[in-house]
């Protein structure tokens, strides 16, 4: 079952004005999925409405969506296998509900794409926030002709064999590409403005994530988890009790080569 619930009475934005965000929740539980789209159409939003995998799958391919709200557990097919397919179409911010709180699961749904993930139970109003955060990331990643006097923010950042690609936000180490999301990418980006520098999971928050207080850690534990995985366990350094630090990769192009025997 698939509703959208557009404000049918809200005329059309003005000539210039930006387009009403549009999200689409995949959630089987009516309940939650009610509640959501009241608060969310509240917003201003246009909201559409899935119950199951399948469902949302199509849904967000017809919606073409700023955003997704996808529960994990979803009959059908589950909302790892719905975010896979949805990424691999376009990709598109995730915000992920699970009723585990399960760092396994957490990592397995950042590695098939999704952005940031919360636990049930939650509030609506953090919901929303969330939301917000990461629609504001994601629009800040959106290629944009930059200004001529921004020409160095945007060449490519080398730090041994790890390659940055600010202005196309790619990634490569070793020369093989990574795929990251655009929470991962900011996040790697942050670490490597500051390499060898111990960056505290305080400091990440607000640079990443536009929070200001620490309730998300684990948000940041979680996400240097997926980069570990996607590039190597050595290239991010863990400071117990304080944060991360970005480990100055080594560039095979700079280790000599060993002694020939004698």
């Amino acid at each position: 079952m698939s509703t959208s619930r557009p404000d049918a009475a809200r005329p059309a934005p003005p000539a210039g004005a930006a387009a009403p965000t549009r999200v689409v929740v995949i959630e089987d539980e009516p309940t939650i999925t009610s509640a959501i789209a009241d608060r969310l159409t509240a917003e201003g939003w246009e909201v559409s409405t899935a119950l199951d995998g399948v469902t949302g799958v199509e849904t967000v391919l017809r919606v073409r969506p700023d955003v997704v709200v996808l529960d994990v557990m979803l009959p059908g097919i589950d909302g790892l296998e719905v975010c896979r397919r949805i990424q691999a179409d376009s990709p598109v911010a995730v915000l992920m509900l699970t009723a585990r709180d399960d760092e396994t699961d957490m990592l397995i749904g950042l590695g098939v794409g999704a952005d940031d993930y919360m636990t049930k139970p939650f509030s609506m109003r953090e919901l929303v926030a969330r939301l917000k955060v990461l629609l504001r990331r994601v629009r800040r990643a959106e290629p944009a002709t930059p200004p001529p006097d921004a020409a160095d923010a945007q060449v490519a950042l080398q730090i041994g064999d790890l390659l940055i690609d600010r202005a196309g936000r790619r990634v490569m180490r070793a020369g093989v590409p990574a795929h990251l999301t655009p929470t991962e990418f900011d996040l790697l980006l942050c670490l490597a403005s500051s390499p060898g520098t111990v960056l505290t999971r305080e400091h990440l928050l607000a640079d990443v994530w536009d929070w200001v207080d620490a309730t998300g850690t684990r948000t940041v534990d979680s996400h240097v988890k997926a980069l570990r995985r996607k590039l190597g366990s050595d290239l991010v350094r863990t400071v117990h009790g304080v944060g991360y630090a970005l480990e100055i990769p080594e560039d095979p192009e700079d280790v000599d080569a060993p002694a020939p025997e004698a």
